[in-house]
């Protein structure tokens, strides 16, 4: 079982939403991501979608866009993005999923010995946008984290992995720690996966090591429209 990730597919089957208008890596981009998805995948596989799905205002659009993932092999994890307005009620988008659909909030999934859990995150402090209202939803959003980290660690079993699913980047451009870094250094996670970052002038390594935790950025754009080999 091997576990891919992909971030910020902005999906939008009504196509009042193209893209393109933001340059060249956008270009077919959907064509470009499930091209590779099938060249990767398995159906044994599992792939993290870390938020920014589709730009539907309502959840019956949304399933019109996710209903394009579902040839696709493999299950599929999510979790909510800044612009996933259609994520209301979970137990609506439970219910309404298709199989192999798993949407994570203040919870966990677990497929053989890795633990997959998550949240949207938000821009943190020293970010350049953050702003003093913002706190109020960087605190909230930590204790999201923190009841899903609760979650994990009740069906966490020796040599269990840890991987946190987020959206916005857990830290900010010099890396400082924030309520995210270290709730995932107590906790032990292993590997996280975050997107949101877009254009030039964003700091984008694709992968770094920090305090003992891996962290991929995923967003399609940045990663060349294919998706992110995160563990097996």
């Amino acid at each position: 079982m091997k576990f891919y990730a992909v971030s910020d597919l902005h999906m939008c089957s009504k196509g009042s939403k193209p893209m393109d208008i933001f340059g060249a890596k956008w270009e077919n981009y959907l064509e470009k991501i499930f091209a590779d998805w099938n060249a990767k995948v398995t159906d044994d596989d599992v792939v993290l979608i870390g938020g920014d799905i589709s730009w539907a205002m309502d959840l019956p659009e949304a399933l019109e866009d996710i209903a394009t993932l579902c040839p696709l092999k493999g299950k599929k994890v999510l979790i909510r993005g800044n612009h996933d307005y259609w994520w209301k009620s979970i137990s609506k988008i439970r219910n309404s999923l298709p199989d192999g659909f798993y949407a994570l909030q203040n919870d966990c999934v677990k497929f053989g010995n890795k633990i997959i859990c998550g949240t949207r995150g938000w821009c943190v402090e020293g970010s350049p946008d953050f702003k003093e209202q913002d706190r109020k939803i960087y605190l909230r959003e930590a204790e999201r984290l923190k009841l899903a980290m609760i979650a994990a660690n009740k069906i966490r079993e020796e040599n269990d992995e840890l991987i946190c699913l987020i959206h916005y980047p857990p830290f900010n451009v010099r890396r400082e720690n924030s309520l995210f870094t270290d709730n995932f250094e107590k906790n032990g996670v292993a590997k996280v996966v975050y997107g949101h970052l877009h254009g030039k002038e964003c700091r984008t390594d694709l992968k770094i090591v920090k305090n003992g935790v891996e962290y991929f950025l995923t967003s399609c754009d940045q990663a060349d429209n294919k998706l992110t080999f995160i563990t097996e």
